[in-house]
């Protein structure tokens, strides 16, 4: 009898320390999927006000205090930034509305997954007689076609009882360019994105207003579908420290990241002492109307063929 205890003992004594042992292993591969490496975000940006919480995070290191890797890539226009998307070497950018929308019409699946905080600024030459935006009716005004910059210059004629064509539309795609013929008076006025509106203002134009008085927020932060749906642990984590960005930019004297952002961003060194940049928002989702209007208005000008609800464009990466 005592051999028989003595036997049942030990084989009790056997389970007991397998058991043990799969627990532990089991605890080892949750530790194992827990530190699991996110994968990279490659993200485009352009030389705006829109891109700095973007740079923030990289320079101060809240995307790698997330676990993260972001490979920042800077374009010059919104042509090669939306090529190198949808040629997959982008998995989102900033970008605009217009933007989002000929891409989906174009078969290529985008989404929005924030707001971003852009400003665009209506500015007339020191040269022209022009003090309000009535005073530029019939009168040069840059523009390029069929962007964000016309959709916030018609937005803009709209909000004072004025049609789209009481101005005269002069199309100048290069904003350096369009910035230069303004300051030398070759125009009346011109729709700059921030910073050259603040740089035309700054060397003598007049602001007539712009895209932040009247609040038209197009601007938009967007990721191709298939990252939405491969990497949304990822897009979290990148929004988390975008959050940071933003609170320290907005807690901070700008003189202490001013520079860092002058020679990241591919602003002018002109800017550096006009530029006054926005006070952030955590990221969050454009307002429906915000989304809607412009696609109602490209509807309207035959940009696009195909009418998209606010859930085919905007997605909530918390849900």
């Amino acid at each position: 009898m005592n051999k028989i205890k003595r036997i049942a003992s030990i084989l009790l004594a056997v389970i007991l320390s397998v058991v043990a042992l799969a627990g532990c292993g089991g605890n080892n591969e949750a530790k194992d999927n827990s530190k699991k490496e996110m994968q990279e975000l490659t993200v485009g940006l352009m030389p705006d006000i829109d891109s700095v919480p973007l740079i923030i995070a990289q320079e101060k290191g809240y995307f790698a205090e997330e676990g993260l890797k972001v490979n920042l890539q800077q374009f010059k226009s919104a042509m090669d930034r939306d090529s190198a998307l949808q040629s997959g070497n982008l998995d989102g950018a900033i970008s605009d509305m217009l933007a989002v929308a000929f891409a989906k019409s174009g078969g290529f699946d985008v989404k929005v997954t924030s707001y971003t905080d852009g400003n665009y600024r209506l500015v007339a030459s020191k040269d022209a007689n022009v003090e309000k935006l009535q005073d530029l009716a019939g009168k040069d005004v840059a523009v390029s076609k069929n962007t964000i910059i016309e959709y916030i210059t018609d937005q803009i004629t709209v909000s004072q009882n004025m049609s789209e064509d009481s101005i005269n539309k002069v199309v100048i795609p290069q904003i350096p360019t369009r910035l230069e013929m303004l300051q030398n008076g070759k125009l009346a006025a011109a729709t700059l994105p921030e910073p050259m509106g603040s740089i035309a203002i700054g060397n003598g134009c007049k602001l007539i207003t712009d895209s932040e008085a009247l609040g038209i927020n197009p601007g938009v932060m967007m990721f191709t579908a298939k990252s939405v749906n491969d990497k949304k642990a990822e897009l979290q984590a990148f929004y988390r420290a975008y959050n940071k960005a933003v609170k320290y930019l907005n807690e901070t004297d700008s003189k202490e990241y001013m520079d860092l952002v002058i020679s990241k961003s591919g602003f002018p060194e002109s800017a550096k002492d006009i530029l006054k940049l926005p006070k952030y928002r955590e990221a969050g989702l454009n307002a429906e109307k915000d989304i809607m209007e412009c696609l109602n208005w490209m509807k309207k000008k035959e940009l696009i063929k195909q009418t998209y609800s606010y859930d085919e464009i905007v997605v909530d990466l918390n849900k």
